[in-house]
């Protein structure tokens, strides 16, 4: 939303200008005023509409996660994480693991630096995402 406010004020401000040069009679007020109003609407268009996709990336990552987050558990003694119940994983993960693991299946991976994203899953580790194998980063 402050984007859009943001927007359409310093929009306001070129459609200002380019009125002035009309009632001035000044070409160059008229022809920047209209040229910088559209190219600051046009520009506030692309970021709301990539705000709308990114918040929907996001809504449908959490629900995704939220299944693997909230069932594992962490051993501070051997750094590892687990699943108690052996679902969806038998075994322990590193912390790094678990991390590709929980973005990859959110569909985060291409968010991951570049350490995390050449970490090694184990064989075998189930992929509920949006398709692919888990190690599909």
């Amino acid at each position: 939303m402050t984007h859009f406010v943001e927007g359409m004020v310093l929009t306001f401000i070129g459609a200002a200008l380019a009125y002035e040069g009309v009632r001035s009679d000044k070409p160059l007020y008229t022809i920047g005023g209209s040229l910088l109003a559209i190219l600051l609407f046009v520009g506030t268009i692309v970021v709301i509409r990539g705000e709308a996709r990114d918040r929907s990336l996001t809504s449908a990552g959490k629900a995704r996660t939220d299944r693997l987050w909230r069932t594992a558990s962490y051993c501070p003694s051997c750094a590892s994480v687990f699943f108690p119940g052996g679902s969806p994983w038998q075994g322990l993960l590193t912390p790094e693991q678990f991390k590709k693991y929980i973005w990859t299946e959110a569909g985060f991976a291409e968010q991951l630096e570049e350490k995390d994203k050449d970490v090694a899953l184990p064989p075998g580790l189930p992929a509920i995402g949006p398709g692919g194998t888990p190690d599909h980063v």
